[in-house]
C-alpha cells in the first residue's frame, strides 16, 4: 500500500470523496441564493462580494506559498493583463447571468445547465478554428450529437415546463415569463463560460503560476462587477449594504468554500486523476441541488426540466466520450509534467494543455463557472 496509516485511502479514494464535496458546496451556495434573494440580495452584488472575498482568500494562499514575498510572481505584463482582463470579464458576466438566471428560474434547473459549457465550447473552438471537425469521423460526430442534445434539453428546460411531478409550492413562485428569462440568462452563463474556456488557451501561454494568476482574474472581476452594478442598479449606493444578517453566511460561504476551498479540492483532484475524471461528476450537482430544493425549499418539478436536465446530462457523457477517444487515438497525456493550471469561473481549478487542441478545457466541465 501507498504511504502509512490512511495515506493509502486518501490515494485510493481523496479524489472521489474531493469531487462530491465539490458537488455539494455548489449545490449548497444555489440553495443559500435561493433563499438570500428572498431577502432582496442583488446578484451583482453577490457575485461583487464573492469574488472579493476569493480574491483575498487566494491572495493569501499566493503569498504563504511565496513565503511571503511580495515580489516573486505578482506583476503581470500587457499582454498578459489584456487577456486576463478578458477571461476576468467573461467571467463576472457568466456568474452575473447565472446568479440571475438562479433569482429569476429554480436552482435545479440553473445547476443543471452548468453542463452545457463543454458542448458549447466545442462548438465555438470549431467555428473559430481551434477545433478539428471531421465529419467521416465518429469522434466528431459524437461531438456534435452531444452538443445539440445539450442544447435541446436546454431549450426544452427554458421553454417547456409540462406537467407537475410534485404537487409542491416553489417558496419564491416565478410567473412563466421570468422562468423563460431565467432560461435565457442560464443559457447565456454557459456561452460566457465557454468563451472563457477558450480564452485560457492564450492566457496559460502568456502566465503560467496558478496561485496569483486565480487572484488576478478574481480581483479584476470584482472590479467589473462593481462598474456593471454602476450601470444596472438605479440605487448604486444602497445596493451594497446588507438586509439582512443572513445574508454575510451567503456571502462568506459563496467566496471561501463555493470558491476558494473548491478551487484547491478540483485542483487536486485534476493533478490526481485528471481531468476527465472531474468532469464526469459535473452533474452530480444537478441531482443534489434538485433534491434539495424539493425537500428545503418546495420546489416544483416538472416534466419538462426533469427531461431536459437528462438530456443535458446525456449530450454532455457524449461529448465527453468524443474528447475522451481523441486524447487516445492522438496519443495525448492529459496529465503531464508541463502542465499549466488556471481557474474556473467560479474558481475552481482547471488544467489546461495549451497544445492538445482545446482537449482539456473542453474535458474540465464546469463552471463553470458557474459558478
Amino acid at each position: 500500500m501507498a504511504g502509512g496509516g490512511g495515506g493509502w485511502w486518501v490515494e485510493r479514494y481523496g479524489p472521489c470523496v474531493g469531487m462530491v464535496m465539490v458537488q455539494w458546496f455548489y449545490a449548497a451556495v444555489d440553495m443559500a441564493l435561493k433563499a438570500a434573494y428572498g431577502m432582496g440580495m442583488r446578484p451583482i452584488v453577490f457575485v461583487a462580494y464573492r469574488q472579493g472575498i476569493a480574491a483575498a482568500t487566494l491572495l493569501l494562499a499566493s503569498l504563504a506559498a511565496r513565503g511571503w514575498d511580495l515580489r516573486r510572481h505578482i506583476a503581470v505584463g500587457a499582454p498578459a493583463f489584456a487577456l486576463l482582463f478578458a477571461a476576468s470579464l467573461a467571467s463576472a458576466t457568466g456568474q452575473y447571468f447565472y446568479f440571475l438566471g438562479l433569482q429569476l428560474a429554480s436552482p435545479s434547473m440553473a445547476r443543471a445547465t452548468t453542463n452545457l459549457a463543454p458542448g458549447i465550447t466545442f462548438a465555438i473552438a470549431a467555428v473559430i478554428g481551434l477545433e478539428k471537425v471531421d465529419l467521416r469521423s465518429s469522434r466528431s460526430l459524437a461531438k456534435i450529437a452531444g452538443t445539440v442534445v445539450c442544447l435541446a434539453g436546454a431549450m426544452a428546460m427554458a421553454f417547456f415546463k409540462g406537467p407537475k411531478l410534485l404537487g409542491a409550492v416553489l417558496v419564491a413562485a416565478t410567473a412563466d415569463d421570468d422562468w423563460v428569462k431565467g432560461g435565457i440568462y442560464l443559457i447565456g452563463n454557459a456561452f460566457c463560460v465557454s468563451i472563457w474556456y477558450i480564452l485560457q488557451v492564450p492566457v496559460c501561454r502568456s502566465y503560467l503560476d496558478p496561485l496569483s494568476l486565480a487572484t488576478w482574474m478574481c480581483f479584476l472581476a470584482t472590479l467589473q462587477c462593481a462598474v456593471m452594478a454602476f450601470f444596472l442598479e438605479s440605487n448604486y449606493l444602497e445596493i451594497w449594504k446588507l438586509a439582512s444578517i443572513w445574508e454575510l453566511p451567503c456571502i462568506l460561504y459563496g467566496g471561501v468554500f463555493a470558491s476558494g476551498a473548491n478551487f484547491f479540492l478540483q485542483s487536486w483532484c485534476i493533478s490526481v486523476k485528471g481531468p476527465l475524471y472531474s468532469a464526469i461528476f459535473t452533474p452530480l450537482s444537478a441531482v443534489i441541488t434538485t433534491i434539495l430544493s424539493t425537500i428545503f425549499l418546495h420546489e416544483e418539478l416538472h416534466i419538462g426540466s426533469i427531461l431536459g436536465a437528462i438530456a443535458i446530462i446525456i449530450g454532455l457523457y457524449v461529448v465527453l466520450w468524443g474528447k475522451a477517444d481523441d486524447a487516445k487515438s492522438e496519443g495525448l497525456t492529459i496529465l503531464s509534467n508541463d502542465s499549466k493550471r488556471i481557474t474556473e469561473p467560479e474558481c475552481t481549478g482547471v488544467k489546461v494543455e495549451c497544445g492538445t487542441n482545446l482537449s482539456v478545457p473542453l474535458l474540465s466541465g464546469n463552471a463553470n463557472a458557474n459558478t
